[in-house]
């Protein structure tokens, strides 16, 4: 299986080339420069993406977040002081704004809060933060190796036999990291290029995966 994974990596990598994710408002996608998020802004900036990208595209999150650095929202603080209406009418893009709204609050309230790096059940036990966003944040925002399993990522390891229907959230998460070394920039990259593929099916664009 380690041999399968990786193989499934590098012809990932080599169809699409390095992903730079996660993108950001100051500096977009940055392929091979790992070293953001630089700051705390940053870094806060990935969290409420995370919880904006629930159940909708990138395309719709990047209107709400432009809408949100307008509005000089993209911080903890400007988060907190924002009017509950504007911050509703901000992040409409992204849909369910009136749950995600509120759970955006929270968020900036625990961010100011707790200073030191959560653990995994920590952001579990935040409202509105499940799985795959608690794993967006931990790999993405706090470059902790914790692999992210998304719809895109079942489909395409269905579509070419490396698991089955029973495979649940916590089996893909494991499949992956029992199989890779532990980087961060790998988990990184591997989620990114996946998505990508996807996006590519999409298009109607057929890359072979002899796995």
């Amino acid at each position: 299986m380690k041999t399968k994974i990786k193989l499934l990596y590098d012809t990932l990598l080599n169809e699409y080339g390095y992903q730079g994710w996660w993108p950001l408002s100051s500096a977009g996608y940055h392929a091979k420069d790992y070293t953001f998020p630089k700051n705390k802004n940053e870094q806060f900036e990935i969290i409420i993406g995370s919880l904006l990208t629930q159940n909708t595209s990138w395309t719709s999150v990047e209107k709400s977040l432009a809408n949100l650095k307008k509005l000089k929202a993209l911080d903890p603080v400007g988060m907190l002081k924002i009017n509950l209406d504007i911050l509703k009418s901000a992040i409409k893009p992204s849909g369910y704004f009136n749950q995600k709204s509120e759970r955006l609050k929270l968020l900036a309230k625990w961010f100011l809060e707790n200073k030191n790096t959560p653990t995994r059940e920590d952001l579990l036990k935040l409202k509105g933060v499940g799985p795959e966003t608690a794993d967006s944040i931990l790999l993405y925002a706090y470059k902790i190796p914790s692999f992210v399993v998304d719809t895109y990522t079942k489909r395409i390891l269905l579509k070419i036999g490396l698991i089955d229907d029973s495979f649940n959230y916590d089996m893909i998460k494991n499949l992956f990291e029992d199989n890779l070394k532990h980087d961060y920039k790998v988990f990184q990259e591997f989620h990114a290029l996946l998505v990508e593929h996807a996006k590519q099916i999409k298009k109607g664009k057929r890359l072979l995966l002899n796995i």
